[in-house]
Formats: C-alpha cells, sequence, structure tokens
C-alpha cells in the first residue's frame, strides 16, 4: 500500500505542479511521514524532489535567467544549510510526552510539534486566496531566497515561497519555469548532501538498500513520468483544486503529527 500511495502521489503531483514551481515536496511529505520516521521523510522528500528537478532543469534549464539564479539561489543555498542544521538539532532532542490514543501510543516529540507547525503555516497560505495576490519588491530577492532556503532544509516547504518572489519579477512565463527549475535543483543538491553527511553518515548505504530506500525510489520514478505527462498535456490546468488538495493534505498530517500520532 505505501508504495501504490507513493508512486500516485508523486506522479499527479509532479505533472499537476510542474508549471507552478511548487507543490510536489509539499504532497510528498506528508504521505511520506506516513510511513517514514519524520527526518526520514524529509530526506526521502528532498531526494525524490532533487530528482525530479535534475528532469526539469534539463529540459527547461536553459530558459532560466541565471542572474535570477545568483541573486535569489545563493541566499537559498547558504540558509537551506541552516534549515538543515536545525532539523538535526530537534531530531536529537529527546521526546516531550507520551499517551494512550485508541489503544495506540502516541509519541509527542519536538520534531513532530515544529513540523506540525510549519505544515499548518504552508496549508493556510496554500488555501488563503490573498496569498497569489502578495506582492514582493525586487530588492527583497535574496531575502526571499535566504527565507525559502531555509525552510527547504528543514522541511522541504521551499516552492511556494520562491514562486511568490520570483513570480512578481518581470520575465516571461517560460522564463520563470526554467528559472524555478535551476535554483530548485541547487537547493536540493546542496540540503541532500547536508541530510547525507549531518542527519544519516555511515547509514545511508544502509538506507539505499532497504525497504525506505525502493520506497524513495519508486516516489521518484512516478515523480520522473509525471513530469513527462505534464510536459505534455497538463500545462493548462488550474492550480486551484491542487492547492486545495494540498492545504487539506497538510491539515490533517499536521494535526497527526502534532498529536504525535505519526
Amino acid at each position: 500500500m505505501a508504495f501504490v500511495v507513493v508512486a500516485l502521489t508523486a506522479l499527479l503531483a509532479s505533472g499537476l505542479t510542474m508549471f507552478s514551481g511548487f507543490g510536489l515536496g509539499t504532497l510528498l511529505l506528508p504521505v511520506f511521514a506516513l510511513f517514514l520516521p519524520v527526518e526520514l521523510a524529509v530526506a526521502a522528500t528532498a531526494l525524490v524532489h532533487g530528482a525530479n528537478n535534475v528532469l526539469k532543469a534539463g529540459l527547461l534549464g536553459k530558459l532560466a535567467d541565471f542572474k535570477l539564479v545568483l541573486r535569489f539561489g545563493l541566499p537559498a543555498i547558504i540558509a537551506a544549510l541552516a534549515g538543515v542544521y536545525v532539523l538535526k538539532l530537534l531530531s536529537g532532542m529527546p521526546e516531550l510526552w507520551t499517551y494512550s490514543l485508541l489503544g495506540k501510543q502516541a509519541v509527542v516529540t519536538p520534531l513532530k510539534l515544529a513540523m506540525a507547525v510549519l505544515m499548518a503555516s504552508f496549508a493556510v497560505l496554500e488555501l488563503h486566496p490573498r496569498f497569489e495576490q502578495l506582492e514582493f519588491d525586487r530588492r527583497l530577492l535574496p531575502f526571499g531566497g535566504a527565507l525559502s532556503g531555509f525552510f527547504g532544509g528543514l522541511s522541504g516547504h521551499q516552492g511556494a515561497l520562491r514562486s511568490a518572489f520570483l513570480a512578481k519579477v518581470l520575465m516571461s512565463p517560460q522564463a520563470f519555469v526554467g528559472t524555478n527549475a535551476v535554483i530548485g535543483l541547487l537547493v536540493d543538491l546542496v540540503r541532500i548532501s547536508a541530510y547525507a553527511a549531518i542527519l544519516f553518515g555511515a547509514r545511508l548505504t544502509d538506507l539505499a538498500k532497504s525497504r525506505e530506500g525502493a520506497l524513495i525510489a519508486v516516489g521518484a520514478l512516478a515523480a520522473f513520468a509525471g513530469v513527462i505527462l505534464g510536459k505534455r498535456i497538463l500545462h493548462k490546468i488550474t492550480m486551484a483544486t491542487v492547492q486545495r488538495i494540498t492545504g487539506a493534505l497538510l491539515l490533517l498530517i499536521a494535526l497527526l503529527l502534532g498529536l504525535g500520532v505519526i
């Protein structure tokens, strides 16, 4: 069941959200969190997201505005490392409390609470119509890069903020898609390397051979298929329904995480 759920989520999210610049990680993180420990779910999402961005950057990277890539991407990369460090600190903290819920032991940890708050916050952004009308001055691009990069390293929630800043810069839709893909790939490469070195270390080899590794591989392959499908036939689909589904799913998983159920 886990493989089917992850594959379908990655396929649909990758295709439907290809042209928005965000959504794959937002949808995948709560799904992975249903089957994996939270810190591993963040890393798994990053691996699938990174693999997806490799393909997108290969297909669309030539359209990128590389001045924007530098101005936005460099602060994002640096801040992503800070986000990974905070994730490491939270994952090493002891549990806050345990209790019994419907015959099952629920465990509440600082990391689960932090992720629950972040998921709920980004769910509100997804569901609130005014988020699409937010406007940012071009001078705030480095700040936007740092902000999105930090949350990218901490929880993977980077695409929505990145798109919100870049969408306000005067450029063609094609340049927006290409620029978004290249910046996303750079941040993913840095945070995946940091996850490997800081969070997992020598355990990375064992992870690759495990059921969890196979789950990640299935998600990545499904995301590849979604990009190809999205490039061909899904570019006219509205994002309104996708955003509502994403927001509702985030709120549900945030509640379950905050209660310590998953």
